[in-house]
């Protein structure tokens, strides 16, 4: 083995905690490098977050225009173009990696592309994807590696050649008829996306409800939502076969309640969770310990079994959004720096980009159940936010949870700019503000924020007993 090279920080993955942390330890004086097999920046900008929702918009555009008439506009509605619709998102990718560049640049840390392994504690070989190898060792290590969509064991599933999130991004032409294994949110999302590029969509979820951290009436809500656009749902099936190939023509055998059946289809998207990047990179000579899932072990304050090693991000069974992964990053700088942050207890907000979206964060109800935390319960219909009126999008509704002190303990929505509803409701709970304080708050008209109001007011009174807690929607 060749001499290695020494750094002050090593990162394995350019996603985002581990960018974040080689341009802060870059800027502050440290020998920094990062080593990326593919993707400048992660997932996130290439192949998931951004992306994603690029083609949502443009899927939202053509709902818009098909349905125009009911705003008083008559056009032809025309066909979609499947290429201009790559070419704007990767369009935005680029833009985004020529950012990501520029930050490399501005910081001093040095992008190393290649495929990475260690070869002993905090050593590691780079195959570059130029040619040649390195071999880096650093003070501190951090692994940043992300995950990867599983594939479930299937009788012909691999050979079938399906789409995962990356290449059902980058089509050019349009699914005739796109079968969807995986009823949680990267596949709704996808679902609902294709099937107003005008795809016919067939989901099939293998748990008797989708998303199945949801509470069943959030559940139930969007699959009646994205029902009415024409989506299929075959749930609790179990799929027991794949024959031919996505792209052509492909047959799948589903069982359910006991009884088979075929579903025809001409594309196949897999969206039934993801598996992390940990697997033949040499952890074991790293003395980095893995879980029985493949994920990094870490304690609360991210230190993997190795000293000088931290993992973050997805690979460390972190929850799997950018912004748990950007306070991963915080959470390491600041023990760095002699702070004493810690992954308990993070309020972790997140949204479903279906159109509503749906939001939540805090406790669901299901959760406080689960927990025995007792709740009172307002739910109201997005129809009678008047905001929603004026748009004329009135499906879905606003639930939140009041613990018995009157702190807020939990927010959900489905509904018309959701997310940033949302952040009212998590910036409530972080001063942790009483629900009463929150109510005499003054809200601009007409906005969906001010829906916060009428929910609010709906709040059970404190006397009222738990079984008759809960509100009508």
């Amino acid at each position: 083995m060749a001499q290695p090279e020494h750094f002050s920080i090593l990162v394995l993955g350019s996603g985002a905690g581990g960018k974040l942390i080689a341009w802060h330890m870059a800027r502050a004086g440290r020998r920094t490098a990062v080593v990326e097999r593919k993707w400048i920046g992660g997932a996130c900008p290439n192949i998931a977050c951004m992306p994603s929702k690029n083609e949502i918009s443009s899927a939202r555009v053509a709902h818009l225009v098909r349905n125009a008439g009911e705003f008083g506009w008559t056009l032809n509605p025309g066909a979609i173009d499947m290429a201009v619709v790559r070419r704007r998102k990767r369009d935005m990718v680029e833009a985004q990696v020529a950012a990501h560049l520029q930050n490399y640049k501005a910081s001093g840390a040095e992008l190393i592309m290649g495929a990475a392994r260690f070869v002993a504690p905090k050593t590691i070989e780079v195959s570059l994807n130029d040619g040649g190898t390195r071999v880096l060792h650093g003070d501190k290590v951090f692994i940043n590696v992300g995950t990867h969509a599983a594939i479930p064991d299937v009788q012909g599933l691999t050979a079938a050649s399906p789409l995962t999130n990356i290449e059902a991004l980058e089509l050019s032409s349009l699914p005739e008829r796109l079968i969807v294994l995986g009823g949680g949110y990267v596949g709704l999302e996808l679902a609902q996306a294709y099937r107003r590029f005008g795809s016919r969509v067939t989901v099939i979820e293998r748990l008797p409800q989708l998303m199945g951290r949801e509470d069943a009436d959030v559940a139930e809500e969007i699959k009646r939502i994205l029902s009415e656009e024409g989506i299929d749902f075959i749930l609790g099936a179990e799929v027991i076969g794949v024959r031919g190939k996505s792209g052509d023509k492909l047959s799948l055998v589903v069982r359910t309640n006991g009884c088979e059946r075929s579903i025809e289809g001409s594309d196949m998207l897999v969206a039934t969770g993801r598996v992390p990047n940990t697997a033949g990179i040499g952890l074991d000579l790293a003395d980095v310990a893995l879980d029985d899932g493949g994920y990094v072990k870490v304690n609360e304050r991210l230190e993997t079994s190795a000293p000088d090693v931290w993992a973050l991000g997805e690979c460390a069974g972190s929850p799997q959004f950018t912004h748990v992964s950007e306070d991963d990053f915080r959470i390491v700088r600041d023990n760095l720096a002699g702070g004493k942050r810690s992954t308990r207890d993070r309020l972790i907000p997140y949204c479903v980009f279906t159109d509503p979206p749906l939001a939540r964060v805090g406790l669901s109800e299901s959760e406080a159940k689960r927990k025995g935390v007792a709740v009172r319960v307002a739910k109201i219909p997005t129809s009678a936010v008047l905001r929603a009126q004026a748009i004329c999008e009135l499906q879905g509704f606003l639930k939140l949870l009041v613990g018995s002190d009157d702190r807020i303990l939990g927010f959900t929505m489905i509904g018309p700019e959701a997310g940033e509803v949302m952040a009212v409701v998590q910036t409530a709970i972080l001063a942790g503000m009483p629900y009463t304080q929150l109510r005499e708050a003054i809200f601009a008209h007409p906005t969906m924020a001010e829906g916060l109001g009428f929910l609010i007011a709906s709040v059970p009174n404190a006397s009222v007993p738990i079984r008759n807690l809960q509100t009508a929607a």
